[in-house]
């Protein structure tokens, strides 16, 4: 289950694109994502280290706020549940080193994150992806 890099025709940077079924019956795969004709893909590989740093610097970027966060929600892309499998605990816990005991920690999986790839971008879809959200009460 390798995700794909995807460039679409005349784009300057790439999306990933999560593989979530394999119909070996009709030669066919199913994509967290639109697959434009004429994108170019490549093969990714995963790297399990790399996938729970990300969360961990997440959440360190969620936490640089002038107040500590009361309530963080973490939402993760199916994609890294799919490659991390027994690992997906490492997640939340790199996540839980950074806010502390005292932060409650909710979340869920989602098929991905629309959002600009940088600023003054226009929003696409990205999978593999993990997003922290933080709520303080002042």
């Amino acid at each position: 289950m390798f995700p794909l890099s995807l460039k679409k025709e005349g784009a300057s940077t790439a999306v990933v694109r999560t593989i979530l079924a394999i119909n070996e019956t009709d030669s066919s795969m199913t994509f967290a994502g639109n697959m434009p004709e004429g994108s170019r893909v490549r093969l990714m590989k995963a790297n399990f280290d790399r996938l729970i740093e990300g969360a961990s610097n997440a959440a360190s970027f969620s936490s640089l706020k002038e107040h500590k966060p009361q309530l963080a929600i973490l939402i993760s892309c199916v994609g890294r549940k799919l490659i991390l499998q027994h690992r997906v605990e490492e997640e939340v816990e790199a996540a839980r080193e950074i806010f502390g005991s005292d932060v409650v920690l909710t979340g869920f999986y989602s098929y991905g994150e629309i959002s600009p790839f940088s600023a003054n971008a226009k929003c696409e879809l990205h999978n593999q992806t993990m997003t922290i959200t933080t709520f303080t009460e002042l």
